[in-house]
């Protein structure tokens, strides 16, 4: 939580500034939501990846559901 100074100045909490990747001299525009809620968003646009990005992909395929089925249930599972 932040105080507004007598200037209106507002301190951006350090997880918001890494997150939203703000630097000193970076521009932000405030808005209002539906909702009445104050967003706060970068002035150009630009929007972080998110930050499960990189992860995407690494994983590989993996099983198929048949797969999966035959190793928890046992091999024979739905043959006749």
């Amino acid at each position: 939580m932040s105080s507004v100074t007598q200037k209106g100045q507002v301190t951006i909490p350090k997880p918001i500034r890494e997150r939203l990747r703000l630097k000193p001299g970076s521009r932000v525009a405030f808005d209002i939501d539906e909702k009445g809620d104050v967003v706060l968003r970068r002035a150009d646009g630009k929007k972080p990846k998110s930050r499960f990005a990189h992860l995407v992909g690494i994983a590989g395929p993996g099983m198929t559901t048949d797969e999966i089925m035959k190793m928890t249930r046992g091999d024979d599972w739905g043959e006749p």
